[in-house]
């Protein structure tokens, strides 16, 4: 369900920085969302609502997030967004921050978003064909062929 608040806010950010799409924001919601629930459901004793996630914790959830979500597609559909790296998720973070949608504590920094993981690695790698399976499907190009 769409929250109209957010809806808003976002619009007014995109049209402020257009670096990211809509979506970018949408997306980040959704898996800062997942990554509180994980929390959550391992921290049994918790009463909170509230689940501090830090920036590389963030990271590991949205990357398990995308590929839930979106399989293949999710490079892809980062990459249509404008997010090509993990400082792109910070920089979405801290806009969500600076308008009062994210909330932080006194440790986190838009640093720890640097270098998180690589994007082929993590959004492509998975989804090729194993050298095995590549292998047996690899043949000599028959005579007629080699000629062209």
């Amino acid at each position: 369900m769409r929250n109209p608040e957010f809806d808003s806010l976002v619009r007014d950010l995109v049209r402020m920085d257009n670096r990211y799409q809509r979506e970018a924001y949408f997306f980040l919601r959704d898996a800062l969302s997942f990554a509180q629930s994980s929390s959550l459901s391992e921290d049994k004793e918790s009463d909170e609502n509230y689940v501090h996630v830090s920036g590389q914790n963030l990271l590991n959830s949205i990357r398990q997030f995308a590929l839930h979500e979106y399989g293949p597609m999710a490079g892809f559909l980062l990459n249509q967004w404008g997010i090509h790296r993990c400082e792109d998720f910070g920089e979405i973070v801290y806009n969500l921050i600076d308008i009062g949608l994210f909330q932080k504590d006194e440790n986190d920094r838009k640093e720890h978003f640097h270098n998180g993981y690589d994007f082929f690695e993590a959004f492509h790698k998975p989804f090729l064909p194993s050298p095995a399976y590549q292998k047996q499907f690899s043949r000599p190009l028959s005579p007629s062929i080699e000629k062209f």
